[in-house]
């Protein structure tokens, strides 16, 4: 509780209690708060999509396929006393290479730094998540709101059963039956989230939006457009690096390089006669010109880079790396 108190030898009484009036009207505006609320969950659950709902920009990629989020992605939402940092995470899975280590290195941090946890299953889910991650957001020493996603989708016994089962396994959590991709209970995890952050300063600027750099969406932009036109490994098999990005008065040219494992996927990936790449290089540069109001001139190309996802130098180079 905050308690004003004004002391004044004024004589003049209409003046004192104006400056009573004002500093009472600023002693009980809502204190400043802010934090980190950082999204978990498995893969395919809804992450990305609830993220972006809750930041009102698409910063997240999302598409039907696994590992579509690889690193931890901050979506920044500002308010006059309010500043929420959110993170969206790699899907948890068990890492069968060092570029699936680094990814569930972002899962690890976020469940550590976090002041609100948003763990996100979905009525699909077969409850099975690594167990780890589990104990820790059961051991969490912050509030932890379970969102139960895709119920849009559910029968009304399913989504029950699901509810319960959640209360009863992670039983320091509020559980949310919600729909991100109809908006159904984002407003009430927003204010409950609201209610939930600590007081303090902002840790970024009013008018930061997110701690990504433009090349990061760039690529993001590419590796969307293949993980939608390629199927079987190729998505997962493929880095995409921004070699050049330069803005001139009319027009952004960008020069990305792609990166895969094999000399066959870069066949598959180029198409015959190139078809197939131009198709990416087409969708990706058309969403480039809406997210950087500008027109852009996209150059691809593909290389093969056998290693890149178990070095770890190179890895540090793409960003995997807290």
């Amino acid at each position: 509780m905050r308690y004003c108190f004004l002391i004044s030898e004024r004589k003049d009484i209409f003046s004192f209690f104006v400056l009573q009036i004002n500093l009472i009207n600023n002693c009980n505006k809502m204190a400043h708060k802010a934090g980190f609320v950082n999204i978990i969950g498995s893969p395919n659950v809804g992450k990305s999509t609830l993220m972006n709902v809750l930041v009102g920009e698409r910063l997240s990629i999302i598409t039907s396929k696994a590992q579509t989020t690889r690193h931890r992605i901050m979506g920044i939402v500002n308010g006059e006393d309010f500043q929420i940092v959110y993170s969206d995470t790699p899907g948890v899975l068990k890492p069968n290479y060092k570029l699936q280590e680094s990814m569930m290195e972002f899962v690890h941090t976020a469940i550590t730094d976090a002041d609100v946890m948003l763990f996100v299953t979905d009525i699909y889910e077969d409850e099975k998540i690594d167990e780890k991650i589990l104990n820790k957001i059961k051991n969490a020493k912050v509030p932890v709101l379970l969102l139960v996603n895709k119920i849009d989708l559910a029968k009304q016994d399913v989504l029950e059963n699901k509810v319960q089962y959640w209360k009863t396994e992670v039983p320091n959590a509020e559980v949310i039956p919600v729909s991100a991709l109809e908006k159904f209970n984002t407003n009430y995890i927003f204010d409950r989230i609201l209610a939930l952050l600590p007081e303090g300063p902002g840790y970024y600027g009013k008018d930061e939006l997110t701690d990504k750099p433009e090349k990061f969406f760039i690529s993001e932009i590419i590796r969307e457009k293949i993980l939608l036109n390629y199927k079987k490994e190729i998505p997962y098999s493929v880095e995409v690096v921004v070699e050049s990005f330069k803005e001139e008065e009319k027009i952004i040219r960008i020069r990305a390089e792609i990166l895969v494992v094999r000399d066959s996927q870069k066949g598959i990936l180029i198409g015959h006669k190139g078809q197939a790449l131009k198709k990416v290089g087409t969708e990706a540069r058309k969403d480039m010109e809406i997210f950087l109001q500008k027109q852009v001139f996209l150059e691809l190309f593909v290389k093969v880079n056998k290693d890149w996802r178990d070095d770890g130098n190179q890895l540090k180079r793409f960003g995997y790396t807290n």
